[in-house]
């Protein structure tokens, strides 16, 4: 585990895979709700390269400010990626994203082209444009609701195993990911990332994923679910490439983790 500072006070909590006396290959960006501990078990695999994975705002062990109210977009998640490029001292990097994390790869990209030479996209939340602005109050309410105490992590996670979202997950991302994203108390552990947090982002829909594709100067390629994709991108379009996974969900980067693997090792061998 290592830490970034930031001007706000808090933290931007990372973990490191690879080689670190190479330069840095990628930033791994995770989904809404998750942690960068949850994708172990895809990036360890990966050890000729140097990968960097960080816990969002309001999500497992960083401490920057979260305020769930009067948030309108992901600019805030976005906004902390462009601060972590510029401050990295690295060579363009690879930006990999499931999910909300692909959006925010995707938006930071259209920003700053000179920090990013290629995107890995894992069911990143592009809705059609006439959408813009809607948010998904179905899975905000299911978010308010989740349980967020249990006695301890070994709890926790016997009751998420085999259940609800988490039924197509194997043993070890759902260990790792209960493993950051909760927090220790004095009567057990809560939910790192409230529900208050998590159902804003479903909330928060007014970027602008499609102008950010339409700016995009670098290539990119999205891995979208079979079932209940969140990308509604279904077709390649100039530089970028679109790939439907056979079998999947919006959790693929789990239930196929060697075809991201794949994906993954061809963006970052790319020169």
């Amino acid at each position: 585990m290592i830490e970034i500072g930031d001007p706000s006070g808090g933290r931007l909590a990372a973990l490191e895979f690879g080689p670190a006396e190479r330069p840095l290959d990628a930033l791994l960006l995770h989904a809404n709700g998750f942690n960068a501990r949850t994708y172990r078990s895809l990036l360890a695999p990966l050890a000729d390269w140097h990968v960097l994975a960080y816990d969002h705002r309001g999500h497992g062990r960083t401490t920057l400010p979260a305020e769930p109210a009067g948030r309108t977009d992901w600019q805030d998640v976005t906004d902390d990626l462009i601060a972590l490029l510029d401050r990295l001292d690295a060579p363009p990097l690879v930006l990999i994203g499931h999910s909300m994390g692909g959006t925010a790869s995707l938006l930071a990209a259209a920003e700053r082209p000179e920090r990013v030479r290629r995107l890995v996209l894992l069911d990143p939340v592009i809705q059609p444009p006439e959408r813009r602005g809607e948010g998904h109050a179905g899975l905000a309410e299911g978010a308010l609701k989740r349980r967020s105490d249990f006695p301890s992590r070994e709890a926790a996670l016997a009751a998420y195993r085999g259940r609800g979202a988490f039924r197509t997950w194997p043993e070890a991302p759902l260990a790792d990911y209960v493993a950051d994203g909760f927090r220790d108390g004095p009567d057990g552990v809560t939910l790192a990332c409230t529900g208050a947090w998590e159902a804003s982002s479903y909330l928060a829909q007014g970027h602008d994923p499609w102008g950010a594709l339409a700016r995009l100067s670098c290539p990119a390629d999205i891995l979208r679910a079979e079932s209940g994709s969140t990308c509604a991108l279904a077709e390649s379009r100039g530089s970028v490439e679109v790939e439907t996974v056979p079998g999947t969900t919006h959790f693929l980067p789990f239930e196929a983790p060697e075809r991201v693997r794949a994906a993954i090792r061809r963006a970052v061998a790319v020169p």
